[in-house]
């Protein structure tokens, strides 16, 4: 058997350090740019902006918090996929794919799925990220 690493564990590899690095940099354009409300969100509670300054006058505030979290999170995600992707896919250690797999289902996939459910106006644009995750961990797999 062949140590060495094929065009699909190079090619797995990368897309698996690209998802980690848009992963991170998600969390940082939550950390540090998106807004606490996108115009969609009032659109899909049937409200307006000033509407919901008004009912929750605190809302934007305790949404930066939230979101601050959340992106903190997404770029620990995606330090942790870059890890896996450069340490742990060419060592085809036991487990990666698993654990990449199930990764990219609670993160990409899931809020991927949720931008559908709300019919945002980025839903299209987060089917990408599982595309190459799921392209990634295909890769990888068909090796073992």
């Amino acid at each position: 058997m062949s140590t060495g690493r094929t065009d699909r564990d190079r090619v797995a590899c990368w897309l698996l350090t690209a998802c980690g690095v848009w992963l991170v940099g998600l969390g940082i354009y939550f950390i540090a740019l998106r807004p606490p409300l996108l115009p969609e969100d009032p659109r899909f509670m049937g409200s307006t902006l000033e509407q919901l300054r008004q009912a929750a006058p605190g809302l934007e505030s305790w949404l930066r918090i939230v979101f601050t979290v959340m992106g903190g999170y997404m770029v620990g995600s995606g330090v942790l996929t870059l890890f896996a992707a450069r340490v742990a896919m060419p060592r085809r250690l036991a487990g990666t794919a698993w654990a990449l797999a199930f990764a990219g289902l609670a993160t990409v996939g899931l809020m991927s799925a949720m931008n559908f459910a709300l019919r945002s106006d980025f839903r299209w644009v987060l089917v990408v990220p599982v595309a190459i995750w799921i392209a990634g961990v295909a890769a990888f797999v068909v090796n073992d």
